[in-house]
């Protein structure tokens, strides 16, 4: 796995790098059973009024559904593949478990084709292995990181992130977050060894506007170039912002404004990110 670039032999590929998705098999195909159709929304909810701007077209994409919560215990299952999904940035395996069921999981960095993994209270610490947190000994990198028991993986799912256990006080572990926030989480919940695969994600340059077009992002205009009928931040000669910190075209504050109303979590928060 790498980042590959191309000769510049157009505008449009001179600054493309892209990965060279060495680590999928390349023989692979989607399992069927595990992929239900994605139907676009265009940023609109169910009475047709835009609610998330700049979003439409793209290319057709089908769901795989991925197993995040790791249901089947002490079922042995062996990888199948490693294949691509264009619904994330990370990498996905295609499990059998030893009674033929086959799932979609998360890959982690380093996990391979017929290797062989399980998931257990205390199964062995080993790439891929679904284990609760109070068998995981601290430092070790994991992914795929339960909040609350049962409830599936919701930390740590994208390309190259991973959490550590700090230490373990009473029923609950200190786990410290993608973001560098440190948060108790019960000791019964079940996170993935490893480190979600395709790191090098972050060093992707699309290089051209019509990447962003498959993915169904929409361009868009900046305020400030806009005239103030239409923005408030819009008009003036030259480039000017209007002599006012940054808004959004309905006068909010878009950077550094609080708008989380939910603070129940906030009893969890041992240490801030910032």
């Amino acid at each position: 796995m790498g980042i590959k670039s191309y000769k510049p032999t157009s505008a449009g590929i001179r600054w493309v790098k892209r990965s060279d998705l060495k680590e999928i098999d390349k023989k692979a195909r989607p399992e069927k059973a595990l992929l239900v159709p994605l139907k676009k929304s265009g940023g609109r909810n169910s009475q047709g009024r835009i609610t998330s701007r700049h979003r439409g077209g793209g290319h057709k994409r089908m769901l795989r559904l991925i197993d995040f919560t790791r249901k089947r215990l002490n079922v042995p299952a062996k990888v199948l593949s490693v294949q691509y999904d264009p619904n994330r940035t990370g990498r996905i395996a295609l499990l059998q478990y030893t009674d033929g069921e086959k799932a979609y999981i998360l890959s982690p960095l380093g996990l391979r084709a017929n290797d062989e993994i399980i998931s257990a209270p205390a199964a062995e610490i080993k790439i891929g292995n679904a284990i609760e947190l109070r068998n995981i000994p601290p430092g070790i990198p994991i992914c795929n990181v339960e909040l609350k028991k049962g409830r599936g993986g919701q930390v740590a799912r994208s390309a190259g992130s991973s959490c550590m256990i700090l230490s373990k006080e009473g029923p609950y572990a200190h786990l410290k977050m993608p973001s560098g926030e440190v948060r108790l989480v019960s000791l019964d919940c079940y996170a993935t060894i490893g480190q979600i695969s395709n790191a090098e994600n972050e060093a992707i340059s699309r290089g051209k506007a019509g990447s962003s077009r498959y993915l169904g992002k929409r361009p868009y205009s900046r305020g400030v170039v806009k005239n103030p009928i239409d923005h408030p931040m819009g008009g003036g000669e030259g480039k000017s912002s209007g002599g006012r910190h940054p808004v959004s075209p309905w006068g909010q504050a878009s950077k550094g404004l609080k708008t989380r109303k939910s603070k129940q979590s906030d009893k969890w928060i041992v240490k801030r990110r910032k």
